[in-house]
């Protein structure tokens, strides 16, 4: 790979939560990422209901991308129990949707991984849930401390020079800031962190978090951004890679 290749262009966005008349804003959306972005990512909550119908409204715009596109699926994408249907619907978009698993694309000549899991939450260092007492309370633990766990085995075993973690809850509190700090510990959890510390990656995006920061860092010093739309107050927002920069300096802020 020369150093003449230019930086990757990633455009993100978390908490689309479409209705049934959300077409014309997603097709908008869509068009002005074939002009400017190499590839999307897309951090859950395509819908507001959980039904497979408000996942297809996406799904015919985002079949009009001719980008690589890597999901996570959300808790509202879960609440009807057709998670399966909705995923069904993205993929058949050309929408590659992960949970526990890498997809690997290339772009002018740059191997870029995207490890996804929807996480779930139980808190962070100093204010979480540990796997202790009643079954109802190790089983919400052991469910987030799995989600980890396979993010981790995912970025792992990705063969490429970038690395791109994407969730639905967050991995920091950092990007929880102005979120009720009551309920911090049902937005996320620090096995997530963990995960993205002990693999290689260069940035993590989520969403999720309405009320939230878009800046965050982990432990160990990956960029963490919270991509929800509320954030970003917008469509979605470009991020840049430098595959030529060290490690943990690569995310360019634009």
């Amino acid at each position: 790979m020369g150093n003449d290749v230019r930086s990757i262009r990633v455009a993100a966005v978390g908490d689309i939560h479409a209705g049934l008349d959300s077409a014309a804003p997603i097709r908008a959306a869509v068009e002005d990422m074939r002009r400017r972005a190499d590839l999307l990512v897309l951090a859950g909550d395509f819908t507001q209901h959980g039904t497979v119908e408000e996942a297809a409204v996406v799904a015919r715009e985002l079949a009009l991308l001719e980008l690589p596109a890597f999901a996570v699926l959300g808790n509202h994408d879960y609440h009807m129990g057709a998670q399966e249907g909705i995923r069904t619907a993205l993929e058949a978009a050309g929408v590659h949707v992960l949970e526990g698993e890498a997809g690997i694309c290339e772009v002018n000549g740059v191997h870029v991984a995207v490890a996804g899991v929807k996480g779930f939450g139980s808190g962070f260092a100093g204010a979480c849930g540990t796997e202790f007492g009643e079954p109802e309370m190790k089983s919400f633990v052991s469910y987030s401390r799995e989600s980890g766990e396979q993010l981790a085995r995912a970025l792992s075993t990705a063969d490429a020079e970038l690395h791109i973690a994407l969730m639905h809850y967050s991995p920091v509190a950092d990007t929880l800031v102005g979120e009720r700090l009551e309920i911090s510990p049902f937005l996320g959890s620090f096995f997530l962190a963990e995960a993205v510390d002990e693999a290689p990656c260069d940035v993590a995006f989520h969403g999720h978090a309405h009320r939230g920061t878009e800046w965050g860092i982990t432990p160990g010093g990956v960029p963490v951004r919270n991509v929800a739309r509320q954030v970003l107050r917008r469509a979605y927002k470009l991020y840049e890679l430098d595959p030529h920069a060290p490690a943990g300096s690569r995310l360019i802020e634009c």
